[in-house]
């Protein structure tokens, strides 16, 4: 594996709970956020995978949400 490959695979977060504590909200708050796409996430299977880059840059940016 290529170190860019390495360090894109190290940035993935996998499930719910490990994307809730990246963006500092609970499980709950963020299923409802991941469910309703409101947050840069895959579903992979039974699994949301989400990247820490991506999910940072969007919660960090001056642009408004889309409706």
């Amino acid at each position: 594996m290529t170190r860019a490959k390495s360090n894109e695979v190290s940035d993935l977060v996998w499930g719910a709970r490990a994307i809730a504590e990246v963006i500092g909200q609970s499980e709950r708050s963020t299923f409802h956020l991941l469910e309703n796409e409101h947050l840069p996430a895959k579903r992979i299977g039974r699994r949301w995978c989400a990247s820490r880059t991506r999910l940072v840059a969007y919660l960090t940016s001056d642009e408004p949400a889309a409706a």
